[in-house]
């Protein structure tokens, strides 16, 4: 996959009209994105492509994603099509690695996964419980980070084995390391170690599933 950078030196090729003769900045493209300049900064600093806005860019140009991403013209991809996964997306849906997030389920999108990435969820048979969300906070940091898309298998809710899981708490919506104790109780637990674990009852939480993926391995 192309890095960073690289997309973004596409991004400033493919608007250069739109600025006419001017030099076209880094902030710039942040606009272009819809995208902070702050996080745009830390996402340049840490190599982290911010799929969402860059889906919507390709989507609005009439752009190949997958051209973006690694350089794939769609004649390519004529051959694969039948290798190619959808699952449902909840563009409106962030899911906190912080504080509390709100759930908006107006915008349900479609994302197509390539067989490679499919098998990375578990394989085909999953794929009819996988959905994806966005993260949003830096709770879960350095796994997760503000803006990355995630995989949740909502048939895995079992918790006796721990893991990263989407719960739902009268505080919101999380994405957190979940644990259970020997005496029932449940440790909600952040990665990013200025936060402090918190530890809550069995039925003051609501387990969605568990994160499977993020356009990468989840630890």
């Amino acid at each position: 996959m192309k890095s960073f950078l690289e997309i973004v030196e596409e991004i400033k090729s493919i608007v250069s009209s739109e600025f006419s003769s001017k030099k076209i900045f880094d902030k710039d493209i942040a606009d272009v994105l819809g995208i902070s300049q702050m996080n745009f900064a830390t996402m340049k600093k840490r190599n982290k492509v911010p799929f969402g806005e860059l889906m919507d860019f390709c989507a609005t140009r009439s752009i190949s994603i997958n051209w973006m991403l690694y350089g794939q013209s769609p004649e390519s991809l004529v051959e694969a099509t039948n290798k190619f996964y959808m699952v449902k997306y909840f563009s409106d849906v962030n899911a906190s690695a912080g504080g509390g997030a709100d759930e908006q389920y107006e915008e349900i999108q479609e994302l197509e996964l390539p067989e490679k990435f499919v098998f990375m969820l578990g394989g085909e048979s999953e794929m009819k419980s996988i959905e994806a969300i966005n993260v949003s906070g830096d709770s879960m940091e350095p796994t997760f980070s503000y803006n990355d898309i995630v995989f949740i298998n909502r048939a895995k809710t079992d918790l006796q084995r721990g893991g990263i899981f989407t719960i739902r708490t009268e505080a919101g919506l999380f994405i957190k390391r979940v644990q259970k104790r020997i005496d029932g109780k449940i440790d909600i637990i952040s990665d990013n170690q200025v936060y402090s674990t918190q530890t809550l009852e069995p039925n003051e939480i609501e387990v969605i599933g568990r994160v499977v993926s993020r356009f990468g391995d989840v630890d």
